[in-house]
């Protein structure tokens, strides 16, 4: 039986859609359902409360605010290639309106532009959190033409972290998994070359290690009682399967057995390194968790680093 499929085709002229960058894209993304692409996307609830919002002289794209968490978002749109103009718009629209949320979403991107969004969302405070989003059109044959959001560039966890964060009616799961990440970063704090992030209700910690397409994440699961720790490589086979390359290399320096992760259908891909220690919700024997996150951790940061480098190069 021969399966008949059709043939992807992007359209690499935004303008045949939409011809003008405010007339035209900025009132497309403001309505209801596309702006909910671009939440399905960024993974929160964006609420729209302005389209050409004024900021002092000048006007932002859209001046909108998180469902849950309540805080402003600006959207600054390009439907160019990244330049400086608009990365400086970006600051000035979030201090002129307070926003905690920043979406940059253009055409193509420039890598020093990409490097800065990634250097200040790891040097600065929680008022700088954007998002650098690349928006793109596809068909298939003659059907019409769609949008999709890519993500290029994100704070690190800072969606889940604020869902959970503005929630005063934590679960019992919640309580644990907050008070067993405070326990861990005490644990380590002083001790330990990697940086130590404030701990949130969720069952995982993430670790930078200087690289926004992946991380180092730990995790807790209760029921299932066991913890890991694995490199959590976000929107890159080709990093994953250079890594794979490498294989036998990585695991003898690591000197643990690691299970490998493609993840075909999804966008993630993990390395990952499980250990089955009935860690109690009582706290009892935590110290022991801690203490091999800790050493684990540890291993990954000094030997994954170096693979990823060599791809990037």
């Amino acid at each position: 039986m021969t399966i008949e499929l059709g043939k992807l085709k992007k359209v690499e002229d935004l303008r045949e859609v939409w011809k003008n960058e405010a007339g035209d894209f900025t009132k497309w993304l403001a309505e209801e359902n596309n702006i909910k692409l671009l939440s399905d996307e960024l993974g929160f609830n964006i609420i729209v409360d302005e389209a050409e919002a004024s900021v002092g002289r000048y006007n932002v794209d859209i001046r909108a605010h998180d469902e849950d968490s309540e805080k402003t978002i600006i959207i600054e749109n390009q439907l160019e290639v990244t330049d400086h103009d608009h990365l400086g718009k970006v600051i000035v629209y979030a201090s002129g309106l307070d926003a905690k949320i920043q979406v940059w979403i253009v055409k193509d991107i420039r890598e020093e532009h990409k490097q800065a969004v990634d250097w200040l969302n790891e040097h600065s405070d929680e008022n700088i959190n954007i998002f650098l989003v690349k928006v793109e059109l596809w068909k298939i044959d003659n059907s019409k033409i769609a949008p999709k959001f890519h993500v290029i560039s994100s704070p690190n966890n800072w969606t889940k972290v604020m869902r959970k964060t503005v929630n005063k009616n934590m679960s019992n799961a919640d309580l644990i998994h907050l008070n067993f990440w405070d326990g861990f970063k005490s644990y380590c704090e002083g001790n330990v070359k990697f940086s130590l992030i404030k701990p949130a209700p969720q069952h995982w910690y993430d670790i930078a290690i200087g690289n926004s397409e992946c991380h180092i994440a730990l995790t807790y699961n209760v029921k299932k009682h066991e913890i890991a720790c694995e490199l959590y490589i976000n929107n890159n086979k080709d990093l994953y399967y250079s890594l794979e390359q490498s294989r036998d290399e990585i695991s003898e320096k690591i000197s643990r057995s690691l299970q490998w992760m493609p993840l075909i259908n999804k966008k993630a891909s993990r390395i990952k390194m499980v250990s089955k220690m009935d860690v109690k919700p009582d706290g009892e024997d935590w110290e022991d968790a801690f203490a091999w996150l800790k050493e684990t951790a540890t291993k990954f940061i000094e030997v994954f680093p170096k693979f990823v480098k060599e791809y990037r190069a």
